[in-house]
């Protein structure tokens, strides 16, 4: 199955998943998707991730979290697709819900939250902002 937006396509499977109240959910395997998830691990935004073979086929299975039964993740949204790339410099990475949240940025160091970004004084594409 091809897709145009891998990491929109993962977003949107742990958007649902977490809605549903899901304990884990299976998403195909890449590197971006690796990265992303290792930043939301280190946020506290998930369990973690494993990566795991069905079918002969790579995949990660990534285990929600959840406080007093309400999923950690509130709002998951994606920023730059791949018909819109939104790149920005250091000093316009924007704050999520006056810091609350994170927003996860590409730069040339590796992909990154926005508070990494800024202390490594590094700018780039902004994929997606968790809250």
């Amino acid at each position: 199955m091809y897709l145009s937006d891998p990491l929109g396509d993962m977003l949107t499977r742990i958007r649902n998943a977490s809605m549903r109240g899901k304990s884990t959910v299976r998403t195909p395997a890449s590197k971006i998707r690796q990265w992303v998830l290792d930043v939301l691990q280190s946020e506290g935004y998930i369990r973690g991730y494993e990566p795991v073979t069905v079918d002969g086929h790579p995949e990660l299975e990534i285990s929600l979290k959840y406080f007093d039964g309400q999923p950690v993740i509130r709002e998951l949204r994606r920023i730059s697709t791949p018909g819109r790339r939104v790149y920005t410099g250091v000093r316009e990475i924007p704050q999520v819900r006056q810091g609350l949240g994170v927003a996860i940025v590409s730069t040339p160091k590796g992909v990154m939250s926005d508070a990494q970004a800024r202390t490594a004084n590094v700018g780039g594409e902004v994929l997606c902002t968790v809250f």
